[in-house]
């Protein structure tokens, strides 16, 4: 049996195709598109185009969030971008995202059409458009975008480092599980230290904040995260962060906008595309199965 040699990186990377694990068929170190395909467009002045992982639920959740409170014109359509066969490579997406990741937002109520891209940045033009989700104090703003940042600056992390070590690395290393949990554990004690002293993240109010925070710590304190995580991190524990993460989830707008291009999961929690206020009754993947 030959024993395997540690790695020692060379002078210069050089990328190997498919060398990766997961969604390494995707992943490449240069940017641009590799296909020309235009994107569809429908009825409503806002157009998304994602998928229904954490950063396309904060979207989704935040424009149902806001269709709830009365706020007609953030009716949309949701258009799933399929990132495991390349959506995001194609060009029409790649002009309204350079960046190539979902979410990324058309506005065509506005002349010339506003593109808004990462998934943070279209919160917050979403909550200034419509005056909604994000306080009018100073004071309390600052602390709602704090926390939107933190967010924004900590998710890479959990996902990109605990989430990929832990479920979808080829091989399991315990160096990087141990030191990716390290920290994923550090920043629910911050969430968990938080909630202690108020209902919601940035304090007695909903904001842009819990609807960034809540698809990714939620989603591991509640279970949905990354298979045994939540054991594996042991999430009970962490009891304010799960008083909230529940809250969170039992509001009706947060139940629709999480299964908004859900491609995986129960087949009554994914609607492929939303169009319409009544695609959540008619259109879910259960009953489009059951008719077909």
């Amino acid at each position: 049996m030959t024993e395997k040699q540690p790695y020692t990186p060379p002078r210069v990377w050089t990328w190997e195709p498919g060398n990766g694990g997961a969604f390494a068929n995707i992943n490449r170190p240069i940017a641009g598109p590799t296909h020309d395909k235009e994107l569809p467009v429908g009825k409503h002045p806002l157009q998304l185009y994602s998928l229904g992982t954490p950063n396309g639920q904060k979207v989704t959740i935040m424009l149902e969030e806001l269709l709830a409170a009365g706020h007609q014109g953030a009716e949309y359509d949701a258009w799933m971008i399929r990132i495991n066969e390349g959506d995001q490579f194609g060009s029409g997406f790649v002009s309204v995202n350079p960046n190539s990741k979902i979410p990324a937002l058309m506005d065509h109520s506005v002349s010339p059409p506003q593109r808004v891209f990462e998934s943070g940045s279209i919160l917050l033009y979403l909550a200034e458009k419509f005056g909604a989700f994000l306080p009018a104090d100073s004071a309390k703003r600052t602390e709602a975008l704090s926390w939107l940042f933190w967010q924004m600056g900590s998710a890479p992390l959990l996902g990109g480092g605990f989430g990929h070590f832990f479920a979808y690395a080829p091989e399991k290393f315990e160096y990087p599980i141990n030191r990716y949990t390290m920290e994923v554990k550090r920043q629910m004690d911050v969430l968990d230290r938080r909630l202690a002293e108020h209902e919601f993240v940035a304090g007695d109010e909903y904001t842009i904040a819990d609807i960034a925070i809540w698809p990714w710590y939620g989603g591991v304190a509640l279970g949905r995260s990354y298979e045994r995580a939540a054991e594996f991190l042991d999430a009970e524990s962490y009891s304010n962060l799960q008083r909230w993460a529940k809250q969170i989830d039992a509001r009706p707008a947060v139940k629709r906008g999480r299964i908004v291009n859900r491609a995986f999961g129960p087949p009554e929690e994914q609607l492929h595309e939303r169009h319409d206020a009544s695609d959540f009754e008619t259109k879910t993947q259960d009953k489009v199965e059951g008719a077909a």
